[in-house]
């Protein structure tokens, strides 16, 4: 028995080597049923993925499409580390939201590609924790840890453009990010369609470029204007010769 389908992975008919990935619900991990004592597999579980993704070592490029809230952090952090380990080009695409473990989990991408009106959210982790003062000191310290592994993960990706303290204070303050503020701090590579308008410039400035060139050795060569009456060698000489035949 099987939850609702949440993630859905496809291979592409025109190209086999290439698998599609969709994660459009929330991370969850593997459940049982209380009345059965039957195990319900999750789709969006790092066991299920594992599973997928060991079933296609030979796929050369990875498309992940990400619209979640996110999840369980566990589950994660594991298909964050999965995808990584691929040998796969990963490429992610964020197409709606990407909060929380999603955002984490989009980290993983080679090249992220994120949707204009897209927008991702960023926090510190978080645990419910029951016990006494000594396991709830624990947890507390468990959760740190937990934390920066997750703070590894956007600080990966974004290198020299994010530093340590302003992470901090996104995750801090609970953070929303749309496509610009992700693309400056190095979060993702590319807002969709705003490259297409890049090379469409370069282009544009590459044919005025090359229309100039032309323009310049097409433009007939212009003689001074103190020297536009001085005769050229050659008709000198003409002159001269033409000059002597009168004469005879």
């Amino acid at each position: 028995m099987k939850n609702k389908t949440m993630f859905s992975i496809k291979q592409q008919v025109d190209n086999p080597n290439i698998l599609d990935i969709y994660i459009y619900d929330d991370v969850e991990g593997d459940s049982y049923n209380w009345w059965t004592g039957e195990k319900q597999e999750s789709e969006t579980s790092a066991n299920y993925i594992k599973q997928v993704l060991e079933s296609n070592q030979n796929a050369s490029e990875i498309n992940v499409y990400v619209n979640s809230y996110g999840g369980e952090v566990k589950e994660g952090i594991a298909i964050y580390s999965q995808l990584k380990r691929h040998p796969a080009q990963v490429n992610v695409y964020i197409d709606g939201f990407a909060c929380s473990i999603a955002s984490v989990i989009a980290m993983a991408g080679d090249k992220v590609i994120m949707g204009t009106n897209a927008l991702m959210m960023i926090h510190h982790a978080s645990m419910s924790a029951y016990g006494n003062a000594e396991e709830l000191r624990k947890a507390a310290n468990d959760v740190e840890v937990i934390d920066q592994a997750s703070c590894s993960s956007y600080l990966t990706k974004a290198g020299n453009k994010l530093s340590k303290e302003t992470l901090k204070q996104l995750l801090d303050n609970q953070t929303w990010l749309n496509a610009n503020q992700c693309l400056e701090y190095g979060l993702i590579d590319e807002i969709a369609g705003q490259e297409d308008k890049t090379i469409e410039a370069a282009q544009q400035r590459f044919r005025q470029s090359v229309q100039a060139q032309i323009m310049q050795v097409e433009k007939p060569i212009e003689v001074p204007e103190q020297f536009s009456n001085n005769k050229t060698n050659a008709e000198k000489i003409m002159m001269i010769f033409k000059k002597k035949v009168e004469e005879k």
